[in-house]
């Protein structure tokens, strides 16, 4: 398959509503992939460790530096890490990996990464496992919308930080999402629901699998929601848990019970 090399036009709605978004954008040349790619190692702090990650001083899709969704995913992580207990979990666009190092040093998760078909992302991922004391993660290369590589993918919890900025690529994203979802089938690993409590203190239970994901990258005027239309369309509820996280599950498979904090109980979902 042929490597795409896509411009901001490309990646965005439209030239204006992409104008929000070019200050944090760290494409090279007007999107074309540098000769040499050259690096910038760095010791970031994360919940109670601190990890060296070497990031590209520039890549062509955006997976070259740390973005704040991933300090405040790993955040909320931590405050809700009995979801993470014995599940297996997939990252999408990992980038430099950090995130999902971190979750395999503090918690041992059983996590794989997985970011676009692009050796050398894979191959600092690996560089920063190693950096930082740890076995090389699991890493599947895919590219969003593409057949994925495993067919019948066993992730109870999938998570992603930071990837609404490319809007032209949320119909392939909410595609690669809703296979991920709806093609599930449970290894031999825990079972049961998964509980969240969210922002207002409502303890809120959904089968396996999920999808977890964060933000903190500043994205054009209701972006997100055209991704998460794009969810829903296909058959997928969103719920909004509070600190950006979003919980994003099959809504056939759903079984959602809120309870609330005087003790009473509802079924639904919040958008």
């Amino acid at each position: 398959m042929d490597t795409a090399v896509f411009s901001p036009a490309d990646l965005f709605h439209g030239v204006d509503d992409s104008d929000d978004d070019r200050d944090e954008m760290q494409i090279c040349s007007d999107g074309e992939k540098p000769v040499a790619l050259e690096y910038q190692e760095r010791v970031h702090d994360f919940p109670d460790m601190k990890l060296s990650v070497r990031e590209f001083s520039c890549h062509e899709l955006n997976a070259n530096l740390l973005w704040p969704g991933t300090f405040s995913f790993a955040t909320w992580l931590v405050k809700n890490r009995s979801i993470l207990d014995g599940r297996r979990v997939l990252e999408l666009g990992s980038g430099t990996g950090a995130l999902a190092i971190f979750l395999r040093k503090a918690f041992e998760v059983n996590i794989t990464t997985s970011d676009y078909d692009d050796g050398e992302i894979e191959k600092n991922i690996s560089y920063n496992c190693r950096a930082n004391a740890l076995d090389v993660l699991p890493h599947i290369r895919h590219t969003w919308g593409d057949p994925f590589p495993v067919c019948t993918p066993n992730w109870d919890i999938v998570i992603a930080s930071d990837i609404l900025l490319y809007v032209k690529q949320y119909d392939n994203l909410v595609k690669t999402v809703s296979f991920l979802l709806n093609e599930y089938k449970q290894k031999d690993h825990k079972s049961g629901c998964i509980t969240i409590t969210d922002k207002s203190g409502t303890q809120i239970s959904a089968k396996p699998p999920v999808f977890l994901m964060s933000w903190r990258r500043r994205i054009g005027k209701g972006h997100q929601s055209l991704f998460f239309d794009g969810c829903e369309k296909t058959g997928l509820q969103v719920q909004h848990l509070g600190d950006l996280v979003y919980l994003i599950s099959n809504k056939q498979e759903a079984d959602f019970v809120e309870t609330k904090s005087d003790g009473g109980s509802s079924e639904g979902m919040i958008f």
